[in-house]
Order: C-alpha cells, then structure tokens, then sequence
C-alpha cells in the first residue's frame, strides 16, 4: 500500500466512531457530571462548551451534551454517573474535583473520561497512571491543588505583616489532605510561625470552626481546594468577615463572593480544555495518548472591599503583581 493512501486510512480510522454514527444518523452523546450544582458553575460550564466549540463540536448540532449535577450531595455521584454509562455516551467529562471524577472512574473502565481536579495529585489518588502517560480510559486536567501552600502564606503575609499564628483549613475526607498540612507546615516553620491545622467535612457546621480560631487567637487562614468547600464559599467568606480573620483560597470564586485573596488557577480555563479534550476523543484520540495537562499560569485576585473591612492595607507592591483587582 503506498505511504499516502496508509496515512489516507489512518485519517479515516481515527474519525471512525464520529463519522460512524453520523451516518448512522446517530448524534453522539457526551456524559457531563459535575459534584456542584449548574447555578454554582455556569461559567465552568460555558468554558466547556467553549473548548467543544473549538474542537468543533456544538451542543445541539453535531452532538448533544447529557448534564449530571450531584448539587453538593457527593454521595450521589456514583450513581449519577452509572446513569451516564446506562446512557451509552461516547465520552464522559468529570468536573468538580475527585469526588466526580472517583465516581466516574468507578463507573466504567471502557467509556472514555476527561477529568478535571483541583483538589488532588491525580497520580497519588490513583486515578491515572501518570501524567504523560495516563493509560486506561482516563485523562484530563490537573489544577494542582496542593504545592502552592507556601506561595498564599508568602501572600497572606504581605497582607498581614504581623502575623505570628497561621491556620490550615482541609477535609481530612481529602486524600490531599495531608500533603497540604506537611506543605503549609514546612513554610510556616522556616517563618518562624505557629500553625493551627482545622479540619472540616461535608457535615462539619463551619460556626464551632470559627469560633476555635478566635479563641486560638489565628491571625489569617489558608483554605485548602476542596469541593466540599467550593460548595460552601459563601458561607465561608461570609464567617471570615464575621470573626475578622484574614483569609486566601485557591479559586477566585471566593473572592468574588467576598473572600480576601485567592492564588490559583483559573477554573474556566481548565474547564475549556477538558471541552478540547473530549473533542479530540470524539474524533478517535484515545485518552491514553493524551497527557494530562498542567497549568502554566497563577492567578493572584485581591477584593479590596474585604481588605477594607478588615482594617488591612494592601501594599502597592501586592497590588502591582495582582492579575485581578475588585473594588
């Protein structure tokens, strides 16, 4: 067979299930589950849209997308999943942390799946093999949820220059948990710094947590990424400003319902590359070839609002570096 006419079929093959169904008459299907809720995450949801757009697929044209939200109740989602796999769909995108994605995961070993968390090491949770090479039916996007400890602390003490007792707050329910606290820990230490380590999960009323950090008399919190929190941000914003403690996230979301800071990534950005991602498997991509991706770039976001009522001064410099400002 000559070079030409082998490259020619190569071609053919890797659009196979997508043409296939096409003549079929057949529009594929893409499996969506998502552990929060869809008026929690519109623009994560439109930024996945927008990664299909670019991949050239349209919802309700070429393809039809069936959404799973679990609302916040993460015991839903295995079955919420299985209800994706009953429904035959060509490709499975899992959002909003491990807890989807586990349950994904758990769901079928056949289907492919595009992943996206924020709150675990991928590789240590067991969900791929490896970055450049996932292997099985998965892969996705890492928000690098943890290693960024000492950056917020570097961040939060710029923000509160004097200092002396800095508190953790992660979902021992986590499996990143621990990772987090040994990172923050380290940082903390070589500062010269005391380190309170809080521990919430999904049934934890957050009003006792609180109430301890006064009385242990903590100068600023670092929140952990953790979905459960996601979910709770506003309430958990809401008892920062109450009890007058200084607080950085990892998502911006916080930030933006009255939180102090936030150094991470952008979740719209990885939501708009796990839509890319499933493009590519529906045109015959295996998601073993496909590595999973890391971002390169950190956002710093600072609510000068919150700064304001908590009697603290942003330095100019602070102010210089950060990539969104919200007055």
């Amino acid at each position: 067979m000559k070079r030409r006419a082998f490259i020619k079929l190569l071609g053919g093959a890797a659009a196979w299930p997508l043409a296939a169904r096409a003549q079929q008459g057949k529009t594929p299907v893409i499996g969506y589950l998502h552990s929060l809720t869809r008026s929690e995450v519109p623009e994560v949801v439109g930024a996945f849209l927008g990664g299909l757009r670019e991949a050239g697929f349209v919802d309700g044209h070429n393809v039809a997308v069936e959404y799973r939200f679990a609302e916040g109740w993460f015991e839903r989602l295995p079955e919420l999943a299985a209800d994706l796999v009953r429904r035959r769909v060509e490709v499975l995108a899992a959002a909003g942390g491990s807890p989807s994605v586990l349950a994904a995961k758990a769901a079928t070993t056949t289907i492919p799946i595009v992943s996206m968390t924020g709150d675990v090491d991928p590789v240590q949770a067991g969900i791929v093999a490896s970055l450049n090479r996932p292997g099985g039916n998965i892969t996705g996007v890492s928000l690098l949820g943890g290693f960024l400890g000492p950056k917020r602390l570097e961040i939060l003490r710029e923000l509160v220059p004097r200092s002396a007792v800095v508190a953790v707050l992660v979902n021992p329910s986590n499996r990143n948990a621990e990772p987090d606290v040994k990172e923050v820990e380290g940082a903390v230490r070589a500062a010269g710094l005391k380190l309170v380590v809080t521990r919430a999960t999904a049934n934890t009323e957050f009003r006792p947590v609180f109430a301890s950090l006064v009385q242990q008399q903590v100068d600023a919190l670092i929140v952990t990424a953790d979905p459960i929190f996601t979910h709770r941000r506003a309430e958990l914003t809401a008892l920062t400003a109450a009890h007058r403690i200084p607080a950085i996230y990892q998502w911006p979301d916080f930030v933006k319902v009255g939180g102090l800071a936030s150094y991470g990534t952008t979740l719209t950005e990885a939501s708009r590359q796990v839509g890319t991602y499933v493009g590519r498997v529906l045109k015959g991509v295996r998601p073993a070839d496909l590595h999973v991706t890391q971002p390169t770039k950190f956002h710093l976001v600072i609510n000068l609002k919150a700064a304001k009522a908590l009697g603290l001064d942003v330095p100019p410099t602070l102010l210089a570096r950060a990539d969104e400002v919200i007055e």
